[in-house]
């Protein structure tokens, strides 16, 4: 907790609720949580008590957000975002709903999936709403943040593993039915970005399936971008503080690149479904299934 001198109203607040003023304390939240600066302390808060004004009451799950999320930080310095908590757990909602819609369309609807890994899971934007759905006892997750695994274990009850930096030294507890990777490829290097793939797809249990998404042809014209002669561009840029930017940068492939990828790396008949600006209206998904 922070000094009094820094942030009076998230004191004053404090000490209302422990006087069993709600009211008082949620007002003075309230007014906290439309500071940046005390933004998430007061929002901590609100959730915490239920207090009005709570995101948990309105979508049915734990509305707690990790200091230490980047996507978090994106969405409060997004030009677009007037409202950035509402945002970012709308939008968690949003790719739920794309992604089954995806999997609806290949046959392999998301409620009837046995065991789900969402790799690269950051710390929970999307973990809550699959929680939810799925009940947490069947999801995964997965990053080589390891403060995003144990945020989203400790909060959202579900499994998960620390991952790496390095593909081949990726270690899995098993093998899923859905691996559901959400801008990871949009982010790799040349280097990894097939090693990737192929530890990924690695992880998918017979008759299972693979969903990764890229900035494709749409996500290359809006941002200017001029891609090399193997239809691939990459610099050393991301919203992301916590991993080396030559690592995880900002990456750019032509559906062309991608697929030539696949067709070395496990066989062009692997691609199940292709879905241009499928999820944000930015990114393609492709969906790689295991042969039985």
């Amino acid at each position: 907790m922070t000094t009094s001198s820094e942030h009076p109203l998230i004191d004053e607040a404090m000490q209302l609720l422990a006087d069993g003023n709600r009211a008082g304390a949620s007002e003075l939240l309230l007014r906290a949580r439309a500071d940046k600066a005390t933004l998430l302390q007061a929002h901590a808060l609100i959730e915490q008590y239920g207090l009005d004004g709570c995101f948990s009451n309105i979508f049915g799950l734990d509305c707690s957000i990790s200091d230490k999320d980047d996507i978090f930080g994106f969405f409060c310095g997004h030009p677009s975002s007037n409202n950035p908590l509402r945002d970012y757990l709308a939008d968690g909602w949003r790719t739920l709903a794309e992604l089954m819609t995806l999997l609806e369309s290949v046959g392999k609807p998301l409620m009837g999936t046995r065991n789900f890994l969402e790799f690269a899971s950051g710390h929970g934007r999307f973990t809550r709403h699959l929680a939810k759905a799925l009940g947490p006892e069947r999801v995964t997750v997965s990053d080589v943040v390891a403060d995003g695994v144990a945020f989203a274990k400790a909060t959202f009850g579900v499994q998960g593993f620390a991952s790496v930096s390095k593909p081949e030294d990726l270690q899995a507890p098993r093998q899923y039915d859905v691996v559901f990777v959400l801008s990871l490829f949009t982010h790799l290097p040349r280097a990894t970005w097939n090693t990737w793939l192929k530890a990924l797809y690695d992880l998918v249990e017979p008759g299972g399936v693979l969903v990764f998404t890229t900035h494709g042809a749409k996500a290359t014209a809006y941002d200017r971008v001029v891609l090399d002669d193997e239809g691939f561009f990459f610099t050393p840029f991301s919203e992301s503080n916590a991993i080396d930017f030559q690592e995880y940068g900002l990456t750019f492939t032509s559906e062309q690149f991608v697929r030539e990828q696949i067709d070395a790396v496990m066989g062009l008949d692997k691609l199940l479904r292709f879905s241009p600006v499928h999820f944000w209206n930015h990114q393609d998904a492709f969906v790689l299934q295991r042969p039985l």
